[in-house]
């Protein structure tokens, strides 16, 4: 069982930056394939970034080549840099964990083959 953690959401104006953690607990979560998903209010949780158990990582077309994932195995933490912010990035974003060496099948990942979530954090873009 892993449990996780998010932080470094808030209020941010448009074309700024965030920079979310996700913050793990137990053991070898290298392992573990991780991804963030984003819910805003009256819509679906959709999928944002994938890692893999390899490290490699994927995006929705929506955020790629503006925000990047990544994991710093030494912290236990996974983050989720997000640069040139649009109101349509407001959300609540979730980070989530699939079973150690365990990639989720589909593409884009549904949060169904994640069983492992946090809290979220809310992300709020200002036009």
């Amino acid at each position: 069982q892993v449990q996780l953690v998010e932080s470094g959401g808030g209020l941010v104006q448009a074309g700024g930056s965030l920079r979310l953690s996700c913050a793990a607990s137990g053991q070898a979560f290298s392992s573990y394939p991780v991804g963030w998903f984003r819910q805003a209010p009256g819509k679906e949780r959709e999928f944002v970034a994938g890692l893999r158990w390899t490290g490699s990582t994927y995006y929705a077309d929506s955020v790629k080549g503006r925000f990047t994932i990544s994991r710093d195995n030494a912290r236990n933490t996974v983050y989720l840099q997000m640069n040139s912010l649009k109101p349509e990035d407001t959300a609540v974003y979730y980070c989530a964990a699939a079973p150690s060496y365990s990639d989720p099948y589909s593409y884009p990942p549904t949060p169904q083959e994640y069983p492992y979530w946090g809290q979220g954090t809310q992300v709020t873009v200002s036009s």
